[in-house]
């Protein structure tokens, strides 16, 4: 995986090409900024709620949207906690738009009705099988995450390394040398702990998992050591605390080049949780027109493909894909995807979160 980490520099002087005029600084309540193409512009503030906000993408998101004449704020928070949010919310939204959340956040809300159907104009250019499975179109692809464990390699070899994640707990060698994370509202560790209990579904255990996933769960805190808090993960492998921990494949380059630390990912037979995410329109909104325009501008493929040479991420959109740099596509390509009965987690991931949080977060 460290090779990716050579492409930083190119990546950023490509998004200057891929996005005509990066937004960089620019001001985004200038009041001459060109309205969004077929759009009326200078409309009220658009609020986009995402759990794709880390590592720069809200301010160059919000800045390139103000290039393309949107005048929007972004919302942050896990995937989880978005949710929720936005469930909590229903029949009185703020949000106009929700992005970044994968299929079983989104079926959460599609069952909710808290989203509405809308066909992009650049719907023909993604896969439909990464799409609504229902068909209905409430939400479409935007980009393919791998959700992995990565891992220092000055410390271990590949053949060293652990092979799935139950060898952290279950191997004395790993002990206290792997971060957990015990703030799960977000994507990523529900992502993993899905990945986990779906291999030891018991329709007679509590929760429909078996005892002996239960376990796992068990064990990963038990002998994991504890994230710190505003303290990267990558920080923890520079300085020696720990020597891997969870993380999305597209935060892995910029990390190895900011902390100076080669990685490789762990690789398991069976494969990883992929999450692709999503976009759509959040239901009862007061700019229908404007959200479709922004959805329009954000999932096309330029403003993917600036996306991606910013942000090291793997977009679904085809024209994006011939723009991205090769090494990204060849990673995320090789990557084996995990068989996960997604409509067995999405029933499910509200309760194990709440089972995890009450008995085995310490």
């Amino acid at each position: 995986m460290h090779k990716l980490s050579s492409i930083a520099a190119a990546a950023a002087a490509a998004t200057l090409l891929l996005s005509a005029c990066s937004a960089t600084g620019a001001d985004t309540d200038d009041a001459e900024t060109t309205p969004a193409a077929g759009g009326e512009g200078g409309g009220e503030t658009l609020i986009v709620y995402t759990n794709s906000n880390a590592d720069g993408r809200a301010e160059w998101l919000t800045e390139q949207a103000a290039e393309a004449g949107f005048d929007i704020e972004v919302v942050g928070q896990g995937g989880g906690d978005t949710t929720n949010k936005i469930l909590a919310e229903a029949g009185n939204p703020v949000a106009d738009v929700v992005f970044g959340l994968n299929h079983m956040y989104f079926s959460q809300l599609v069952a909710a009705d808290t989203i509405e159907p809308y066909e992009p104009a650049w719907s023909g250019e993604v896969d439909p099988d990464l799409a609504d499975p229902s068909g209905e179109g409430y939400f479409w692809p935007l980009v393919q995450q791998g959700i992995v464990l990565a891992y220092n390699a000055d410390v271990y070899t590949p053949e060293e390394a652990p092979q799935e994640w139950t060898d952290l707990w279950n191997d004395e060698r790993f002990h206290e040398r792997y971060e957990t994370v015990d703030g799960l509202g977000g994507a990523t560790t529900q992502l993993i702990f899905a990945g986990i209990l779906d291999r030891f579904k018991d329709p007679e255990g509590d929760l429909g998992v078996s005892d002996e996933g239960w376990e796992q769960i068990q064990g990963y805190f038990e002998h994991g050591n504890p994230s710190v808090p505003d303290t990267d993960l990558y920080l923890r492998m520079a300085e020696g605390e720990v020597d891997m921990g969870q993380m999305f494949t597209s935060g892995i380059p910029s990390r190895e080049e900011e902390y100076g630390v080669d990685s490789e990912i762990m690789r398991p037979e069976f494969g990883i949780p992929f999450a692709v995410e999503q976009i759509a329109v959040v239901k009862g909104t007061d700019q229908t027109d404007q959200a479709h325009e922004f959805i329009d501008w954000f999932g096309g493929a330029e403003a993917q493909a600036a996306w991606s040479a910013e942000f090291d991420s793997m977009p679904v959109n085809e024209g994006a894909i011939a723009e991205a740099d090769p090494e990204i596509v060849e990673f995320h390509e090789n990557l084996v995807q995990q068989d996960i009965d997604w409509e067995f987690v999405a029933e499910n991931i509200a309760s194990w979160i709440e089972k995890v949080e009450l008995e085995y977060v310490p």
